[in-house]
Formats: structure tokens, C-alpha cells, sequence
């Protein structure tokens, strides 16, 4: 149930509309208020995905095409937690989705790992591994 968001009461009376949504008024203390919207609301496990993804160096396309979520609510996410990544232009990031048996494999080949720094992260039922190289002159 909908609360005065200005004194907490419980007693309010509709008071018209407007944008297509219900306003009331407070019979407390006066104010008018409308109910707030209600969007699609994204579970947490996905906003900390995307945003672990952001730091590790993927673009806000490449997380939206892995995690299945609007590349602008990655962005609007970035801004309001205010996250920063960290500069180094030295090294770029590559990403694979791989099976639990798929990435058993990948670690048994020494020559995929050398020279490198290896993330490898959950998702779903599959593992994302993060590779970090230098670039190559």
C-alpha cells in the first residue's frame, strides 16, 4: 500500500491525474504526490555482472550482447555508482563464454595462458574467461 511520501500517513484522498498517473493528496499535512512508475526491474546479480564486466574492460555493447541487458541501463549504471575504470592502454581484453568442460580444456593448453592475466567468472550455467594481452608492436 501507498504511503505520504512527505509525513508517512496512510490517509489520502485521489486528487486527478496527471501523465496518466493517479495523484493524491495527503489528508495529514496537505501534500500531493503520485504514485511512482514501476519499469522492468533488472535482478541485482545482472547490475553487478555488468558492472564487474565494465571494469575488467568490456565495452557497454560487448556486456549487452553477453548478459542480455540494454547497453544504456550498463551506462545509466556506470554513472549512478559512479564506477571508474582504470586506464591502461597497454593491454586489451578478449572474452570467451565457455562450457565447464570447454574451459578444463582451455587450461590444460599451457600456451593459452602464458603472457597473459586470466579472469574467469559464472554466468549462468557457462564461465566467462576474461583474458587481458599486451599489445604487440
Amino acid at each position: 500500500m501507498q504511503s505520504c511520501p512527505s509525513c508517512a500517513s496512510d490517509e489520502f484522498i485521489k486528487a486527478g491525474v496527471i501523465k496518466n498517473r493517479q495523484r493524491y493528496k495527503c489528508k495529514q499535512c496537505g501534500y500531493f504526490f503520485t504514485v511512482g512508475k514501476l519499469g522492468k526491474q533488472i535482478d541485482d546479480y545482472y547490475v553487478n555482472k555488468a558492472l564487474q564486466l565494465y571494469l575488467e574492460g568490456l565495452t557497454y555493447r560487448e556486456i549487452e550482447r553477453i548478459l542480455g541487458v540494454s547497453h544504456v541501463s550498463v551506462m545509466n549504471w556506470v554513472r549512478k555508482y559512479n564506477i571508474k575504470r582504470p586506464h591502461n592502454s597497454s593491454y586489451h581484453p578478449t572474452y570467451k563464454i565457455l562450457s565447464r568442460e570447454e574451459l578444463s580444456k582451455y587450461f590444460q593448453d599451457v600456451n593459452n595462458i602464458v603472457g597473459a592475466g586470466v579472469l574467469v567468472t559464472e554466468l549462468g550455467d557457462k564461465f566467462m574467461l576474461i583474458k587481458w594481452e599486451r599489445f604487440r608492436d
